[in-house]
């Protein structure tokens, strides 16, 4: 099997339904994915931060990533979360991943054990290229200390593309430090970076960025993307108010709990609104609150419904 090509632009990492059982809902999420690749997204971060992917097993992720490939989601728009504290598992799940052609793996570091040396998450991630033996893998660091108090180092990032060039291709960042960001795009000249919010996208394209990763993508990706295409455009500084106005309207809320709740208003469908514990959906009045700001704004889902 061939190597996907390198994504580039808006990639959404997928809100999991689940059924009343806390089961995945395989039916719902091949429904949303086909709609975000319809509807403005170039790829899918599957099994991400707003995937409640640590919440999840490695046989659902399993389950689910052969779902979408069976329904004809094209392996090559699916960038799936691998990185698992355990050493073991995220070789396991990296190399199903790979196997049937994806265009990429999304990396958290190892996170439970905090203040660990450079030398220790080079090791890790020097093991998982090693043990999956494989030249169609590409993996995108994903750096989100804020969730896992384990950052990539400038000095780290540099050890891993001159030793795994080819293999270590990116990153999302997600830490929400526009300055560690510039410095990562100045420091590493093709480095398929992403930031981990809209907010960032025009400042991060000017530098070399390749589009984002971002979870509002998962309701609004048709006017992110409008940003990506149009990033050269006069009005460019106006779509990218607009998008962020939108963005920091949503992140008033607990933001996985947001997004599926805005999901359940415009599918018809309030079990989309439901999360796995440790999470809780809004409450009654976060959910009119929530309902409020998208109405002011004139949101809509085109083509949700169903």
């Amino acid at each position: 099997m061939s190597q996907a090509p390198l994504l580039t632009g808006v990639l959404a990492p997928v809100i999991t339904p689940f059924k009343p059982d806390l089961s995945p809902d395989v039916e719902r999420y091949v429904r949303h994915c086909k709609w975000l690749l319809a509807n403005g997204c170039s790829g899918l971060a599957i099994f991400g931060t707003n995937s409640e992917a640590n919440s999840l097993s490695l046989d659902e992720r399993k389950m689910l990533l052969e779902a979408l490939l069976e329904a004809g989601v094209p392996a090559s728009k699916l960038m799936p979360g691998t990185g698992c504290c355990s050493l073991t598992d995220s070789v396991a799940l990296t190399r199903f991943a790979v196997e049937r052609g994806v265009a990429g793996a999304l990396m958290l570091p190892p996170f439970f054990y905090k203040g660990v040396s450079d030398e220790g998450l080079y090791r890790n991630f020097a093991e998982i290229a090693q043990r999956v033996g494989d030249a169609r893998l590409k993996i995108y660091l994903y750096h989100i200390p804020p969730m896992t108090a384990v950052p990539f180092s400038l000095g780290l990032v540099e050890r891993l593309l001159k030793d795994y060039a080819g293999t270590v291709v990116g990153m999302k960042d997600s830490g929400g430090d526009w300055k560690n960001m510039e410095a990562m795009l100045k420091a590493f000249p093709g480095f398929q970076f992403f930031p981990g919010s809209e907010e960032f996208l025009l400042a991060g394209m000017r530098l070399g960025a390749v589009g984002t990763i971002t979870a509002t993508a998962n309701i609004g990706p048709a006017a992110i993307d409008e940003l990506f295409r149009n990033w050269q455009d006069p009005k460019a500084d106006a779509m990218q108010e607009a998008i962020t106005d939108f963005r920091r309207a949503i992140t008033k809320f607990p933001q996985i709990p947001a997004l599926k709740h805005t999901t359940a208003l415009y599918t018809g469908h309030a079990q989309w609104a439901v999360t796995r514990p440790p999470l809780v959906q809004l409450g009654e009045d976060q959910g009119k609150a929530l309902a409020a700001e998208l109405q002011k704004r004139g949101f809509d889902m085109p083509g949700i419904r169903g």
